[in-house]
């Protein structure tokens, strides 16, 4: 499976979650209406689950219950993280009721989750084969020009509902559609996404201005402020990571994610994946936050396993000696305590961390985000590169161009090895 056919069924699910959308609001409301963020018939969540559920569910093959709760898990916090990055996309924009379903806390929402979990686990064992099937004979070119196609014009669907989000409400479409009559295209077209919104999203209003006011920086779970807490939480979980390995296991070892800095990628992500999906339990009993970190936390340090070895043919960490492990990449004790850390992470670090974040000024603040976030996203390629090089040398020793030189005097195999004392090189890349 490789980036090409993930990106395929990416499409593929996409559309077909978008499908089933429509015919249950169809069926509900009696009427059609394109339930998705985006005009093109997608719902990029759905895909994203299926493309997750595609690389890790294969290596649980057999153990249904545990397929399914991953599934439960995927779907539920890709809705989730798509609801919260959509409504975050207009931030001038009331958008009226809740518009996911899932992880709300209460039973409805659960039985929800299990609805949708339910028929996308159906749609994996029984569709999915078939997709595989259809697909595997398309040749690789025609593949790719579709995926190509099909991604520009998302790129530029997305691109027009977020100047439709950004530019305007009820009055300032209603005054462009004035102007259209003139010719202006522009105004048809933001006017036209503007009333399919509406259908998708009943209430969906602009704010008044008294409503909108002055905001502090990184005010409620924004991009600004999850770049803050990804910074503090890698580098805490850098911190807290080697030191229980000195401490429990008597090996005092880099447990870095990146070349340059201590900072642990995974902690980081997962304090960000935590805060978007866990902050409507925020006010509810310690429970329901312990049990959803419990499967959330156990899901996500899986699927980060899957990923390192799939992308770069390297296993960090390896629980098969553990008892109750799943698969060696997780276990029913590292469950535990991602559960123990979402109630302390929900209940007590992040309102104090958040408060903390909010008090930096604004425009320094501006600043020094875009700063981070330049100088992790050069960290970050530069560790990717420095990995694939790593798990390609054995096979390839000679570079093939100036950057693979420049990787293997930086950045040889002594170097890698004392960084990542603890990862291994799986048969996949040899």
């Amino acid at each position: 499976m490789d980036w090409l056919d993930l990106s395929l069924y990416l499409l593929i699910y996409s559309f077909l979650g978008w499908c089933t959308e429509v015919l249950y609001y169809a069926v509900a409301m009696r009427k059609f209406c394109n339930r998705g963020f985006l005009t093109m018939p997608f719902l990029l969540s759905y895909g994203a689950a299926f493309d997750c559920m595609i690389l890790a569910l294969p290596a649980l093959t057999g153990r249904y219950w545990l397929q399914f709760l991953f599934t439960l898990v995927v779907v539920s916090v890709m809705e989730s993280l798509a609801d919260h990055f959509n409504r975050r996309l207009g931030p001038k924009v009331h958008w009226g009721g809740a518009r996911s379903r899932v992880l709300t806390g209460d039973w409805k929402g659960l039985a929800a989750s299990l609805g949708v979990a339910s028929a996308c686990f159906a749609v994996y064992l029984v569709i999915h084969p078939l997709l595989l099937a259809l697909t595997v004979p398309i040749p690789a070119l025609l593949k790719r020009g579709v995926v190509w196609t099909l991604f520009a014009l998302m790129a530029a669907d997305f691109v027009g509902v977020v100047y439709t989000l950004r530019t305007g409400g009820v009055q300032a479409y209603e005054r462009r559609e004035a102007r259209s009559s003139e010719g202006r295209i522009a105004g048809k077209m933001t006017a036209a996404v503007w009333r399919r919104l509406q259908r998708a999203y009943p209430g969906i209003r602009e704010m008044a201005p008294e409503e909108q006011g002055a905001y502090p920086f990184a005010q409620g779970v924004c991009m600004d402020k999850l770049v803050w807490v990804f910074l503090s939480s890698a580098l805490l979980g850098d911190i807290i990571e080697t030191f229980w390995c000195g401490l429990v296991n008597g090996q005092w070892m880099n447990r870095s994610s990146v070349l340059y800095g201590p900072f642990s990628f995974v902690w980081g992500l997962g304090a960000v994946v935590l805060t978007i999906t866990l902050q409507r339990l925020a006010q509810r009993d310690s429970f329901f936050v312990f049990a959803a970190g419990f499967v959330i936390g156990g899901s996500y340090e899986y699927l980060c396993s899957v990923f390192t070895e799939w992308v770069f043919g390297t296993v960090f960490w390896d629980y098969s000696h553990m008892p109750l492990n799943i698969g060696g990449r997780t276990n029913v004790l590292f469950c535990f305590f991602w559960g123990v850390l979402a109630v302390v992470w929900i209940k007590g670090v992040y309102p104090f961390m958040s408060r903390a974040i909010e008090k930096i000024p604004a425009l320094a603040g501006k600043a020094a985000t875009w700063a981070v976030v330049l100088v992790m996203m050069c960290n970050g390629l530069l560790t990717c590169a420095a990995m694939l090089r790593y798990s390609a040398r054995p096979l390839q020793p000679e570079p093939a161009n100036n950057f693979e030189a420049f990787l293997d005097r930086q950045y040889d195999d002594r170097y890698v090895e004392h960084r990542w004392p603890n990862m291994i090189v799986t048969d996949k890349s040899e």
